[in-house]
């Protein structure tokens, strides 16, 4: 098949069948019978060659049905200026640069590194033999949305359609976390037979480590986790080897309820390795459908993956996102993340739970009082207290602008006494202040912080007689506090365009 006859720049979808896309190697005949128009009838290759071959499509509307009609036909261009013979192939594309290793970093150094040199081709033959050149849009590693190929076709993660039914043709993208449900017909008769049912439709195929390459990478099972009729969950142990649906009595067991996957990756977009945690269940004859969920998440080798506590907006319980900002900034631009947390309680607080903790410190006489300061420091606040928090649930480190620097206060309360002598200033309370907004539009308004308030206060604390002692209460909380502006009186508000959506809303759009 001629090169020209594999191009369609109508093919939009993956593995489905475009509207008036004659060209789409996805369409069926009966897909064909439905279209009007071809929206692309010619496709030819490089308009400056003087001779080329030229894909032609119609449509056979006489036919019943109607039919797609193909072409190959052979165009010569009318122009005194054209293209005879390419005898130099690696100018028709851009060839992958070699990565340095250490196996090849001298041939590399000896080659480019001085301050010229050559890249003619050590021939100009023609060699109209020669292998056609790799396509031009074809990439040696995975981008941001791109469907993750596997040897026969694409990772796909079922995903619901009309209402709520599993569709198998959601391919899985590179980099998009998904979590997906839909429901799927069964019945313990055929449950042995029904692919979406067994373990191994979830793993048979192997993972292409880049795009159209021969290097596969086997999805391993992680774990496999046993539900019982009434809900009980079992994690199996060494459970390495597939369980298949089988029928007992009148159940049917080691059916899927759930998968998910857990892909890593270089930073370079190979992927290395994935690995397949599974949901088996049982069903009574009397079940005519089950709901499964799918999911897939994606980790840098070498790294830890970063929870989000909503997306956009923040949710209700989950932990607000906190960090630092690394010296030389912005050298590398990114923060390191970690949980903003009450150190005496060792628990990140949760987005939107306003919690207050007392506890009682005794103190005697035979205690200094910069020992004593530091300690109440460190347990109120902590060593390691961030420098700033996330706005949205979702903020990435990069996102410079999406990071709230936090506000620290210092109260002091003076507390005099005539009859000792000396004092000093230890903390006594330290408060952490949220302030939050609605965001977006007001039918679905997303949770947003946009500052944070750190108070430490501090009070005056007498030198003891030797032998005497007393208690003081040491005191620290969270408080959320929702600043939104409210509608006026009589004023119908209408949603705002200042939107945050989710990274993956236009998915596979990128």
């Amino acid at each position: 098949l001629s090169a020209v006859a594999r191009l369609c720049v109508c093919d939009l979808l993956v593995a489905q069948c475009d509207v008036n896309c004659c060209c789409d190697p996805d369409c069926s005949p009966e897909e064909f019978s439905l279209f009007t128009a071809c929206s692309v009838p010619v496709v030819t290759g490089d308009s400056h060659l003087c001779r080329q071959k030229a894909a032609v499509y119609s449509l056979d509307v006489g036919a019943d049905p109607p039919e797609r009609i193909f072409q190959l036909i052979d165009q010569v261009n009318p122009s005194i200026f054209c293209i005879h013979a390419t005898n130099y192939k690696q100018a028709l594309y851009l060839r992958s640069p070699e990565m340095p290793t250490p196996e090849n970093f001298d041939d590399l150094l000896n080659e480019f590194g001085s301050a010229a040199f050559s890249a003619e081709p050590e021939s100009w033959n023609m060699d109209t033999d020669a292998p056609d050149p790799p396509d031009a849009n074809e990439t040696q590693r995975y981008e941001y949305g791109v469907p993750v190929q596997t040897e026969d076709a694409f990772l796909k993660l079922p995903s619901p359609v009309v209402s709520s039914w599993c569709s198998d043709a959601n391919p899985a993208g590179f980099l998009v976390n998904q979590a997906t449900k839909c429901i799927r017909s069964v019945s313990v008769e055929k449950c042995e037979s029904i692919q979406a049912l067994n373990m191994l439709f979830y793993i048979n195929s192997s993972i292409l480590a880049v795009p159209k390459s021969s290097q596969m990478v086997n999805i391993s099972v992680q774990s496999i986790v046993v539900q019982s009729l009434d809900g009980m969950r079992t994690l199996l142990k060494g459970a390495d080897v597939p369980r298949l649906p089988m029928i007992l009595d009148e159940l049917c067991l080691n059916i899927v309820l759930g998968v998910s996957y857990h892909i890593t990756y270089t930073d370079t977009g190979e992927i290395i390795e994935a690995a397949a945690a599974f949901v088996l269940g049982a069903i009574t004859k009397e079940a005519l459908s089950i709901q499964q969920s799918f999911q897939i998440s994606f980790t840098q080798v070498d790294t830890k993956p970063v929870p989000l506590s909503g997306n956009p907006g923040y949710v209700v319980g989950l932990p607000v996102r906190a960090g630092f900002m690394p010296q030389g900034y912005p050298f590398p631009a990114e923060f390191l993340f970690a949980a903003l947390v009450l150190v005496h309680l060792h628990k990140p607080f949760l987005a939107w739970t306003s919690v207050k903790y007392i506890c009682i410190k005794e103190i005697t006489a035979a205690m200094k009082c910069q020992p004593l300061a530091q300690t109440l420091l460190d347990v109120l606040k902590g060593q390691n207290f961030p420098e700033y928090v996330a706005s949205f649930g979702n903020s990435q480190a990069q996102d410079v602008l999406d990071w709230v620097p936090i506000t620290h206060l210092h109260i002091s309360e003076q507390r005099i006494s005539n009859t000792l002598q000396s004092s000093c200033q230890i903390p006594v309370s330290f408060g952490i202040e949220v302030e939050w907004t609605k965001y977006g539009s007001l039918v679905n308004p997303q949770a947003r912080i946009v500052n944070v308030t750190a108070t430490l206060t501090t009070t005056t604390l007498k030198q003891l007689p030797s032998g005497r002692e007393r208690t003081i209460p040491v005191t620290s909380s969270v408080v959320f506090t929702d600043i939104s502006s409210p509608a006026e009186p009589g004023y119908k508000a209408w949603p705002t365009i200042n939107i945050k959506l989710p990274f993956d809303f236009f998915y596979p759009f990128v």
